[in-house]
């Protein structure tokens, strides 16, 4: 052994990281590993989401279709036999409001409530909500209750 072929052991030096952008002396001078020109080599660079290098995008590539409304009133549907469910269980009782379906939490506070007329109900109930398909409707009806439109 001597002084020309020592070396560290294995693993117990790290390389530094590379770096950049300090001068000349520094080894990497001048551009700063960037290049020459270009938007890249500028400071502050940084391409927008989607970009592809030119080749046009894919969200400007795929065809868009259709037609939406922007008046559409979107109703949160509550069905006869879940309401029915509920009172077997105790937690309606035969009068029902939104406020009463926000708190079991069917609905939420800004939703406009719908009653659809899947299942059967047997109890009567007084309830009163946004709309009401023409099922539900009867069946409240037919079980001696009242469907109010708010």
């Amino acid at each position: 052994m001597s002084l020309n072929n020592l070396k560290p052991a294995e693993g117990s030096v790290k390389k530094s990281a590379k770096i950049i952008g300090r001068g000349q002396g520094s080894g990497k001078g001048g551009t700063a590993t960037r290049g020459h020109k270009g938007a890249k080599s500028r400071s502050g660079y940084s391409k927008k989401i989607g970009f592809e290098g030119g080749q046009m995008p894919l969200q400007r590539r795929v065809p868009k279709f259709g037609f939406t409304n922007i008046n559409r009133k979107e109703y949160a549907g509550v069905n006869i036999d879940v309401l029915q469910a509920y009172i077997d269980e105790g937690r309606l009782s035969d009068v029902i409001t939104i406020e009463n379906l926000i708190e079991e939490r069917l609905v939420d506070k800004n939703d406009l409530v719908k009653i659809l007329g899947r299942g059967e109900l047997k109890a009567t109930i007084n309830i009163s909500a946004h709309k009401f398909t023409a099922t539900a409707k009867a069946a409240i009806e037919k079980a001696g209750g009242q469907a109010l439109t708010v």
